[in-house]
């Protein structure tokens, strides 16, 4: 996985983009796997990871009533989270990731492995939904970063 964050970095350097990131499930590992890259520093700005339902309100202001109404893992609440990170960061592109990485905490309608992000460059918002396979806690977090790298690879082409 370096080696597509390392490509990720240089692109992002050449275009003079800079990015911010605010995970959930993935607690911190996407912001890792940025930040061991030297020279990071020029375009990652800022990584929270908001884990609780209160510091995603608290920092990212997702409405409490989204939260009780569609829940942390809901396509709502990821686009809610990556609009105001990118409000708070002022960054070229934002990213956010809320998810279900098990092993327990999944329901029939939110299996464990559900998992949504959200990127937001210049005024367009994508989110994706996306459910990995079981196979266990950081199989689901590191997959989860995967696909979020994969996202912004093709959108800073």
């Amino acid at each position: 996985m370096k080696s597509i964050v390392k490509k990720i970095i240089i692109k992002l350097k050449k275009k003079r983009l800079t990015l911010s990131v605010a995970e959930s499930c993935t607690g911190g590992l996407l912001s890792s796997y940025l930040t061991s890259i030297a020279g990071s520093s020029k375009v990652y700005k800022l990584g929270l990871v908001v884990y609780s339902n209160k510091s995603k309100n608290k920092l990212l202001k997702v409405p409490k009533n989204n939260l009780l109404k569609h829940g942390a893992v809901s396509e709502q609440t990821c686009i809610s989270m990556v609009k105001n990170l990118s409000k708070l960061a002022s960054t070229d592109i934002a990213v956010s990731i809320t998810g279900i990485a098990g092993p327990s905490g999944g329901t029939s309608t939110k299996p464990v492995g559900l998992i949504f992000i959200g990127i937001k460059a210049k005024k367009k918002i994508l989110c994706r939904k996306f459910i990995i396979r079981n196979k266990g806690r950081i199989f689901i977090q590191k997959e989860a970063v995967k696909k979020t790298f994969k996202l912004i690879s093709a959108l800073i082409k």
